[in-house]
């Protein structure tokens, strides 16, 4: 078995690499370079192809961005939070607060700090600006918050399919955002980095997976009592 330090130091690890692939993809974006901006216009160009001869794969793509898109996330989240207040796991329900339903916020700050006009070529409407991507953002919080409570409760072929699933769904939505043309690929990089770096930043803060009653990381919020089932 990895040891909790280990563990604790490999996901440091992956919230710093996070954070560079988002500076990356964002200088990147600020800089104009060259390789970055022949990428996402190939993939724009490519998907506005098979687009204009299959009408069909809009409203696949779309079809999926709606099913998995971040709201249905938070809703879902909130309502795992109230379960989890309810049953005295108040660390899980701060933690599913201050990221699933923060996220939305997260979202708007990103944006609005960037300010990058959405791709000309869209093929649906999509409001706000363009980097990083709220639906990659978003569902890579909620899917991965999710699994993270969720994952303890299963046994290990279980886990291995809701990791399967979980993974497919943010990468799903993430290609959805760019074959529908309203991200760039760096968009959608940009936000599976920053969802992924926020999420697991919190993740090592609250600790949501302790039960009541167990010590957690210093400034992580202590559960009321000890679980009697």
């Amino acid at each position: 078995m990895v040891s909790p330090s280990a563990a604790r130091a490999a996901a440091l690890i992956s919230v710093a690499a996070a954070v560079a692939v988002y500076v990356l993809m964002l200088v990147g974006y600020r800089q104009g370079w060259t390789w970055l901006a022949e990428v996402d216009t190939a993939a724009l160009d490519a998907s506005y192809d098979v687009a204009v001869k299959h009408p069909i794969w809009v409203r696949f793509w779309d079809g999926i961005s709606g099913v998995f898109e971040p709201a249905v996330f938070r809703a879902v989240g909130m309502a795992a939070a109230l379960v989890a207040a309810l049953r005295h796991r108040l660390r899980a329900a701060l933690f599913l607060l201050v990221s699933v339903e923060a996220s939305g916020l997260l979202t708007v700050l990103a944006k609005g700090s960037v300010g990058r006009p959405r791709p000309v070529t869209a093929l649906v409407s999509a409001t706000s600006t363009s980097f990083p991507s709220g639906h990659a953002l978003g569902v890579t919080i909620g899917v991965g918050a999710l699994l993270l409570l969720a994952l303890p409760a299963l046994r290990r072929n279980a886990r291995v399919a809701a990791v399967s699933v979980g993974v497919l769904v943010v990468a799903a939505v993430g290609v959805a955002r760019v074959a529908l043309n309203v991200h760039h690929p760096s968009d959608v990089l940009a936000g599976w980095a920053l969802g992924w770096a926020y999420l697991t930043a919190w993740a090592l803060v609250l600790q949501p997976w302790r039960r009541p009653g167990l010590t957690g990381a210093a400034g992580a919020p202590q559960d009321d009592h000890d679980d009697q089932q």
